[in-house]
């Protein structure tokens, strides 16, 4: 077969997608014009089939509820997902997330959200486990699952906003602009083999975790049925949900710290663990033989938060790119240092993490 005349015109982007984060650890407030912003300067790295942002510190007033964000393509299966909630939580307010008719979205689900708290003295115990959060963890699976609404996020005084669109059009269909948040993250998806659809738009979230990613995860299918062993339902199409999920295994229910938890993602190369003294070698052969499940394969960089800090991790070879900069409290991560430029012009600090190493900026006490 004949290569076209204009064959650049064919070429796959394979560097598509863009992440951009952002962290003030002194708590205070940033206005969502800044996500926005830096996400448009990086309007080229996605293809208008998915955008999103995540925001912490957003409902001040309902700090101690879980905010559950649902979408669902008709009332009756927003009703359905309702009548489960009702079951298994006190719904202390219910309500539309205010929207904005904006043109290029076109037909978009019903968007709703509730402040909930779990209920006491659940009949069904079942799902009335020690640990709350694996309460609430049971709960999103079941209606994900079983009904046709999705639970989209589900944090404390957070809230994941996405679907297809450019970013820009998703922060102005959700009025993020009316939004500050002390950490944001944003995404602009080029989807490659997973469908553009609401559900599938970055960030994914459970819990107070969100995850952005550029590149793809070529291990979904492992880590997927790892993840189903221990309880966890993936439902929404997208190779990125399995991070999400694998974050709050290994961190929360397991105890692993975050730092750990990227050498499950990115550990070192085996030839590099032989290397090791003989105590750190047996500690990384420990990890990977017990966590090898949970390794993902693939390029990419990820932006993950869960309400107290900020991590950026790139694979182990970096086949995706990641800068960070610093300017006084506020710490930047993103695919672009053109990004950043465009919403803080003075940077005290600009660099590139190395290939699997974290950078993780938490928040003052």
């Amino acid at each position: 077969m004949k290569a076209p005349e204009r064959y650049y015109d064919f070429q796959k982007d394979i560097s598509g997608c863009g992440v951009f984060g952002v962290i003030n650890t002194k708590r205070e407030l940033i206005p969502g014009s800044m996500p926005i912003q830096a996400m448009c300067t990086m309007h080229d790295r996605g293809n208008g089939l998915g955008g999103g942002f995540a925001a912490y510190g957003i409902y001040p007033d309902h700090a101690d509820k879980y905010a559950f964000h649902l979408m669902s393509e008709t009332q009756d299966g927003l009703d359905k997902a309702e009548e489960l909630i009702k079951q298994f939580f006190v719904i202390h307010e219910s309500q539309p997330i205010p929207t904005k008719p904006t043109p290029v979205i076109k037909n978009p689900p019903i968007v709703w959200r509730f402040f909930l708290s779990p209920k006491q003295g659940t009949d069904r115990p079942m799902w009335r486990m020690n640990d709350e959060k694996d309460y609430v963890v049971n709960v999103i699976m079941h209606i994900n699952k079983k009904t046709p609404a999705f639970v989209f996020s589900s944090g404390k005084n957070m809230g994941a906003f996405k679907g297809v669109g450019f970013p820009e059009d998703i922060a102005e269909f959700f009025r993020l602009d009316e939004y500050k948040a002390y950490i944001w993250t944003g995404h602009n998806r080029f989807p490659t083999n997973t469908p553009g659809w609401w559900g599938g738009a970055h960030p994914f979230t459970l819990l107070d975790w969100s995850i952005v990613h550029n590149g793809e995860i070529s291990s979904y299918g492992i880590n997927r049925r790892y993840l189903c062993e221990h309880d966890y339902e993936c439902t929404l199409m997208t190779d990125t949900e399995v991070v999400a999920y694998e974050l709050d295994m290994l961190v929360r229910k397991h105890g692993l710290s975050l730092r750990m938890a990227s050498w499950v993602f990115a550990p070192p190369f085996w030839d590099e663990i032989d290397r090791m003294p003989e105590e750190q070698r047996k500690a990384f052969e420990a990890m990977r033989m017990v966590y090898g499940s949970a390794l993902l394969n693939g390029p990419f960089a990820i932006l993950v938060s869960d309400g107290n800090c900020l991590m950026g991790l790139n694979d182990r070879i970096k086949l995706r790119p990641l800068v960070i900069a610093e300017r006084g409290a506020n710490v930047f991560m993103s695919s672009e240092e053109s990004s950043i430029r465009d919403v803080c012009r003075e940077l005290d600090t600009v660099w590139a993490p190395k290939a699997g190493e974290p950078v993780i900026v938490k928040l003052e006490a």
